[in-house]
């Protein structure tokens, strides 16, 4: 076996291309990566015992890996990095890689490859990644030739972090990472085809501001692009200020701007408030920043807001007028984009008078204080999960990061937390992964650790990625989870309630009924090495979680035990208009239309 490094006698820097690996992902500010070893990477994790720049974090299973690494990536707006072996290894990080292109999460997952020679042959543990991951990477490499790492790793992180950010693969066979190079750092990026977008259009930023100008119901939709692209608060919050009419965060910029804002609606969508729906509905323009019309936000896309002209801006051309059509498109960075709208439209509000929007937004007010995003407590005794949320808001310290796993308690949080900066909310949106919490709450605690992380689990979730709990223990990354048990798989069986007349096929999982419980939550995070505490009574909530926060050397897991009849409103049903909103089964707002 050849050293990692062995320096030619006239001083040039020669070693493997795993040791190569090593110093690339040094060269290129990587600090954290989670990983697992295994046959085809060992090369890799032999020189990165001796790196000091880089901790690596030893996961119970890729999948965590992977989601940990979106969780580092989306409080610190750095590559995050995650690593395993070939084969299952590597396929085991599929999800997570789907769910960081669905996200637009810049995440570079690199995986050990059989020898080039035994490529094709079905070598043990060898797996085309490349090929598996074709659908949903920005961009994928297979290196065969250590000569080719230093160049491959730079360009995987400007792709992943550029433009509209997303994962990269990086595949590198075993010989690769064993063969002696002459290390280089690449002097410039190799990437044919591949360009940014410039300034945005003058022109159309113009139109845009004109557009907004003579709109009567205009209303802001911003997405989680304006998380991506790292626009800061002052500079959207200028712009929103500025224009002062009512604004919608989607589910991934919750976090975007302040809740408490006046012009706040909350959410669009099947789950959205009643005032972001009827706005939306009602609207004669949408003003769309950074936002992708995804069909959870749309419903019925020939219904969606039907009056209004769109503008739409993104840093991704294919996503223009890709599902509604734009009026107003506007390619470019939201960093750009953003204050050089500001400045048409305070250019042109000088100029000219605007469109009187008093009278909409006397409507809209009207609507959201008629119909408040409320809940209806059940008649089982239990706790109410909408309750327990609303106490753990009230609780966590202001710079909490909130993590969400996957379904009915996603939307309660989305509903019922709280935000005041960016980098504050992590979920599975586009994907909608279940088992994304823990690990992701791990990540994100290690990109911020002075900040308190707080996941917020379902149980059905929770035990998808439990294991992960371990790797959190034994390295010191103190989480806190809230596990809303319900002792089902709540929102498949909120559908099978209301559309398949409670016929509750498969979704009891009796984690929390009676005296026996399976599993014991708190006795599984004791024996992962946390602290696992249990809620049963709402003058209880308050002390449990004050327990929780008190603690901040290890982990800490709080079973509440909770109704499984609660379910999530507003709701819009698939496939329908979102003029159908429900507040409740079977009752819908009543409004005046046009």
């Amino acid at each position: 076996m050849a050293r990692a490094d062995a320096p030619s006698a006239d001083g040039r820097q020669v070693m493997t291309g795993a040791a190569a690996l090593v110093r690339a992902l040094e060269d290129v500010g990587v600090t954290d990566i989670f990983g697992m070893p295994g046959g085809a990477i060992l090369p890799f994790y032999d020189p990165l015992l001796a790196s000091e720049k880089i901790r690596h974090i030893l996961v119970r299973h890729e999948q965590g890996a992977g989601h940990a690494a979106q969780g580092y990536a989306m409080v610190t707006g750095r590559v995050g990095v995650c690593v395993a072996t070939s084969g299952p290894g590597a396929t085991n990080l599929i999800t997570a890689i789907g769910d960081a292109h669905m996200d637009s999460v810049p995440m570079v997952a690199i995986t050990g490859q059989v020898s080039a020679r035994a490529i094709g042959t079905d070598a043990f543990q060898e797996a085309d990644i490349v090929g598996a991951t074709m659908p949903f990477v920005k961009h994928s490499y297979l290196v065969t030739d250590a000569e080719e790492i230093p160049a491959r790793v730079a360009e995987a992180f400007h792709l992943a972090a550029t433009g509209r950010p997303g994962p990269v693969l990086i595949d590198v066979s075993k010989n690769a990472q064993e063969g002696l190079i002459e290390y280089r750092v690449p002097k410039k990026l190799d990437l044919r085809g591949y360009t940014l977008p410039g300034r945005p259009n003058q022109r159309r930023i113009q139109q845009a501001a004109e557009a907004i100008a003579s709109a009567e119901r205009p209303v802001l939709y911003l997405g989680g692009g304006l998380n991506r692209s790292g626009v800061s608060t002052e500079a959207l919050t200028e712009l929103v200020d500025l224009i002062g009419v009512p604004f919608t965060t989607t589910l991934t910029a919750l976090d975007a701007m302040p809740t408490d804002h006046p012009l706040n609606l909350g959410m669009p969508g099947m789950h959205g408030t009643v005032a972001a729906v009827g706005a939306l509905q009602r609207a004669d323009l949408l003003v769309c920043l950074g936002a992708r019309f995804d069909d959870r936000v749309t419903g019925k896309v020939d219904t969606f807001a039907r009056r209004a002209s769109v503008i739409h801006v993104d840093v991704d051309p294919a996503e223009i007028s890709k599902i509604r059509t734009a009026d107003v498109p506007i390619v470019g960075d939201l960093k750009d984009v953003i204050p050089a709208l500001t400045a048409a439209c305070r250019e042109q509000f000088a100029a000219e008078p605007r469109a009187d929007v008093d009278q909409w937004l006397t409507e809209v007010t009207h609507i959201r204080m008629t119909y408040p995003t409320e809940w209806t407590d059940t008649d089982d005794g239990l706790l109410q999960p909408q309750e327990v949320i609303n106490h753990l808001a009230a609780k966590a310290p202001e710079d909490t990061i909130w993590v969400t796993g996957v379904g009915q308690h996603q939307m309660w949080s989305a509903h019922y937390l709280k935000f005041n900066r960016s980098r504050s909310w992590l979920t599975s949106a586009g994907a909608g992964t279940m088992g994304y919490g823990v690990p992701a709450a791990m990540g994100a605690k290690v990109g911020a650790p002075e900040r308190p992380v707080w996941l917020i689990d379902g149980d059905g979730c929770f035990q998808m990625t439990n294991q992960e709990l371990a790797t959190a223990a034994l390295n010191d990354i103190p989480i806190k989870v809230a596990i809303i048990n319900n002792s089902s798989l709540g929102m498949v069986r909120q559908w099978q309630t209301l559309f398949y007349g409670q016929r509750y096929s498969n979704t009891d999982l009796h984690t929390g009924a009676g005296t026996v419980r399976v599993p014991d939550f708190v006795t599984l995070a004791e024996a992962y090495g946390a602290v696992g505490l249990r809620c049963e009574r709402l003058e209880d909530v308050d002390d449990v979680i004050a327990q929780a926060n008190a603690i901040n050397d290890r982990p800490v897991v709080i079973d509440f035990i909770v109704s499984a009849d609660s379910q999530v409103w507003p709701m819009v049903a698939a496939g329908v208009s979102n003029d159908e909103i429900q507040i409740a089964r079977g009752m819908s707002p009543t409004w005046e239309e046009e």
